[in-house]
């Protein structure tokens, strides 16, 4: 796969002094702050001024096609290395759940936005990420490589290195991504049942499912699966609804469902 092919990069930190290093035998800072992180933190109240927060606009959407391709490139390296670390300490495992509480917290765009905001000091970042790190029992290495990414300046790929990282752990572990998308929360045993077809039709040794809402399916669900999700069963009522329409030659007619 293309994102295990990029060219390998040194995972050091830019600041002159006490470079961490991604090792998984580092010991993580210790401070205190007045921010709360748990599964329900209380999002970061930031201001920017109009010059700093053009910046931050630029650095969340990428700066254009070619800063695109070329964070792509990059994320795609760090997840690489990450995924690398997690192999050589066998806790493959471990960090892909890492991963995802990382996920849970950079998705709140106050979290993201005080990291790519660049008046802010990287004591201060540090410092957060020492707080998220002890919330949420992140590893070591995993705290180190976070410390990497803000003394680099390049916490703004995060989002990206997240995606990369479960394309590497994916090939590793030869895992097929399913997302499954429903009107309400499908009970287990129906995803067991989805995960074993999925299996079926891909050869697949491991199926790992994401869930998603979206009321405008009506009823049923779908079924996205393949390299990026190409391959798509559709089950939904809204389905089922536009087919008919379809049959019966309704023209422009919408259904507002």
């Amino acid at each position: 796969m293309a994102a295990l092919q990029h060219t390998p990069i040194s995972l050091q930190s830019q600041t002159p002094s006490s470079p961490p290093q991604l090792s998984s035998t580092l010991t993580p800072r210790t401070s205190t702050l007045s921010f709360s992180f748990s599964s329900t933190f209380t999002p970061i109240p930031l201001k920017l001024s109009s010059s700093a927060a053009a910046v931050v606009t630029l650095r969340r959407n990428g700066g254009g096609a070619l800063g695109a391709r070329m964070n792509a490139s990059a994320a795609a390296s760090y997840a690489t290395a990450l995924a690398d670390v997690a192999k050589s300490n066998n806790t493959l495992e471990t960090t892909a759940g890492d991963v995802e509480k990382i996920d849970k917290f950079f998705g709140e765009p106050s979290v993201f936005d005080f990291f790519i905001n660049p008046t802010i000091d990287l004591d201060k970042k540090r410092k957060v990420l020492d707080e998220i790190a002890k919330s949420s029992t992140l590893q070591p290495h995993t705290v180190n490589f976070l410390n990497i990414l803000v003394d680099a300046k390049r916490i703004d790929l995060i989002k990206d290195i997240i995606k990369e990282f479960e394309v590497v752990y994916n090939k590793i572990t030869d895992t097929e991504l399913a997302i499954v998308t429903s009107v309400v929360k499908l009970e287990s045993q129906h995803l067991a049942q989805i995960a074993k077809q999925v299996q079926k039709l891909t050869g697949a040794k491991n199926v790992r499912i994401k869930t998603e809402i979206d009321p405008s399916l009506v009823a049923g669900f779908t079924v996205r699966y393949g390299n990026s999700g190409s391959k798509l069963i559709d089950l939904s009522v809204k389905k089922q609804l536009e087919e008919i329409a379809a049959e019966l030659d309704l023209g422009d007619i919408k259904l507002n469902l």
